[in-house]
């Protein structure tokens, strides 16, 4: 293990032993950071015996595995805070440590403590070649939109501002609305964190945009409308979403027209952010109203692809399809394939950090669901799969708000408001 140190706080090196864990609590680690996606060569440790070494040596450990043609601002971020984190020195490694310094030199830039142009000789200063990391800067600079995404940990959900570098106009999608079903509680905690971002890079928030009534978490929409007066809008067949769901909820006052929001899109139709075009693509299969938006070169896939190491979306909520979610999908990869995909959950396989970006190539080629796959294998094994997952904890609290743009239920005569769910309503489903 050849040792670099870059500060105080951070030292990178080549694959460690995890047997030499102990010796490292000895020179004053806090923390490892493992940068090395597992299965990169035989006899790699892997991130499974380098997480149970460290909790025996008593070492903090974070998991951000990259690669450095898929690296992306939120695998950076992810390194950021593990070292923060880590209240303490860290050692960061990957293979050969090039990549743990790629991470630490592109925070230092994006956060202007770096210059862009001194990157590489930064790298050749502690014995590395940086080229990759100026490569990557030079790309980020000539793509369009801007995407900052945020993590709701709790729901595993992604939020994104989607920003046109050229007007500092923005559009805003999927955002949600904090609840917590133990207490009844509702915050706007992650809107209000959007809100902060928006004033504080001085943008104008052109759309709020939903891609599908979700079932997982509240949307934020009509918080982020009252507070920004910027125009809501969701796919047309939600009102197809809204009369399935009226007759779950034996709701016969809820308007099934769509008029909950500003905006009801066909597939096809365009929207502007700034001087950027956006287009919709109708993308059913998670749900009958599904759509992905697609902005410059990045298209905003919600729940139908999840990260490569994560596979798809599940297809068996009322109104869902697997056939219908295949053939969604299939459009989605006919985009060139340098488009960024980005998508609307991230579980944190094996425990690694947050990931949310891909490309449609990184795609094809890596997603096991999709790769080599025909229609007939992936609605097999997507029924399959999907008959063995419970519910989400919040559809049925969720979807009467959703399907109303995000509005939560009128208070009644006592000042508070009431969510009604019905019994035994989603038939067949997992425990």
């Amino acid at each position: 293990m050849n040792l670099v140190n870059v500060n105080d706080l951070v030292t990178v090196s080549d694959q460690p032993d995890p047997t030499a864990f102990v010796s490292l609590v000895e020179q004053g680690f806090a923390a490892v950071i493992n940068a090395r996606p597992d299965g990169e060569e035989a006899g790699q440790p892997g991130n499974a015996s380098e997480s149970a070494a460290a909790r025996s040596a008593g070492l903090g450990y974070a998991f951000v595995p990259v690669t450095g043609r898929t690296i992306t601002e939120a695998d950076i971020r992810a390194f950021q805070k593990a070292i923060t984190d880590a209240k303490g020195p860290v050692l960061a490694h990957c293979k050969s440590g090039t990549r743990a310094l790629t991470l630490y030199a592109l925070g230092e830039v994006l956060d202007g403590r770096m210059k862009s142009e001194d990157i590489e000789l930064f790298g050749k200063g502690h014995g590395f070649d940086l080229s990759g990391a100026a490569g990557w800067l030079k790309r980020q600079a000539g793509k369009a939109p801007r995407v900052r995404g945020f993590y709701d940990a709790r729901t595993g959900s992604i939020q994104y501002v989607v920003t046109d570098p050229a007007t500092r106009a923005c559009a805003i999608i999927d955002p949600v609305l904090d609840f917590d079903e133990k207490s009844g509680t509702t915050a706007t905690v992650h809107a209000d964190a959007i809100l902060d971002y928006v004033r504080a890079e001085g943008l104008t928030v052109e759309w709020i945009l939903d891609t599908h009534p979700h079932a997982d978490h509240f949307s934020a929409a009509h918080y982020l409308k009252q507070k920004t007066e910027a125009p809501t809008a969701i796919g047309s067949r939600v009102v197809d979403v809204q009369k399935l769901w009226k007759g779950i909820y034996n709701w016969p006052e809820l308007a099934t027209d769509g008029s909950q929001w500003d905006r009801l899109f066909a597939d096809g139709d365009t929207f502007s952010v700034g001087s950027l075009e956006g287009r919709v693509m109708f993308s059913p299969g998670h749900t009958l109203a599904s759509v992905t938006y697609v902005i410059g070169d990045a298209a905003f896939i919600h729940d139908t692809i999840f990260m490569p190491d994560s596979g798809t979306a599940r297809a068996d909520f009322p109104g869902g399809s697997a056939k219908a979610l295949w053939n969604s999908i299939q459009r989605i990869l006919a985009l060139p394939d340098e488009t960024r995909l980005f998508t609307g959950h991230d579980y944190q396989p094996g425990g690694r950090n947050a990931k949310w970006e891909s490309t449609v190539g990184e795609q094809k080629r890596d997603n096991a669901h999709l790769s080599g796959m025909t229609e007939d294998r992936f609605v097999a094994l997507r029924e399959a799969r999907d008959r063995t997952l419970p519910m989400p904890k919040l559809i049925l609290h969720a979807l009467q708000v959703n399907i109303r743009g995000g509005r939560l239920p009128e208070p009644e005569d006592n000042g508070r408001r009431y969510l009604k769910f019905p019994l035994d309503a989603l038939e067949g489903a997992a425990w």
